[in-house]
């Protein structure tokens, strides 16, 4: 964690800087510049921005507004050092969030949103190892309910191991002649008459 401290560099600024120090704080200074400024501030993910308006205004007053508006700085607090009075109302009107301060303010001010960003990290942390358990306790709730695992059907035969299983049909023993049935009575032909009987007898 750490605060972001805006303006341009001078013997100024890191007298500033060395005393904003004092509270404890991780200070990190850079100017105003784009993109720079918006490029350590994604690094950096200050809990609090100090920019500074002594040297140059109106700059001043376009890098609040873009960092009071940018997703990965809105949430951060904003404290603004040494505000022209002609300056005061619009800064008022375009950034409602941020808070003038002096450098004595500032200092108090540090603090103070030192210990609520550690507030909120812890917060997000139990929060994130309270989600975890649950969803542990969810999969094991799930585990019992179910009961035990079905066994797995059996594959199905293929057409081949089908057939092999069909039993063959029942052979005949071999050397054994099957008696066809006998004729009903009736059913034979007469014997054709021979040839000596059918002549008539000689007279005598």
């Amino acid at each position: 964690m750490s605060v972001l401290f805006l303006d341009f560099e001078s013997s100024e600024r890191t007298a500033r800087v060395q005393k904003l120090s004092r509270t404890g704080a991780h200070i990190v200074a850079s100017e105003p510049r784009w993109p720079a400024f918006f490029e350590l501030a994604k690094r950096e993910k200050p809990y609090a921005i100090a920019i500074d308006f002594a040297q140059a205004p109106s700059h001043s007053l376009e890098t609040a507004d873009y960092l009071a508006k940018a997703k990965e700085t809105r949430d951060a607090a904003i404290y603004l050092l040494r505000v022209p009075e002609d300056r005061v109302d619009i800064v008022a009107k375009r950034l409602p969030r941020a808070t003038r301060v002096t450098d004595q303010e500032l200092a108090a001010r540090v603090v103070e949103a030192e210990k609520q960003a550690q507030e909120r990290a812890r917060q997000k942390k139990e929060a994130a190892a309270q989600a975890r358990k649950n969803a542990r306790a969810k999969v094991n709730a799930g585990d019992k309910t179910a009961g035990p695992a079905r066994p797995p059907a059996p594959a199905r035969e293929g057409k081949a191991a089908a057939v092999a299983k069909i039993p063959a049909r029942a052979t005949k023993p071999a050397g054994k002649v099957e008696k066809k049935p006998a004729s009903p009575k009736g059913s034979k032909k007469k014997a054709a008459p021979s040839k000596a009987a059918s002549r008539p007898a000689r007279k005598r």
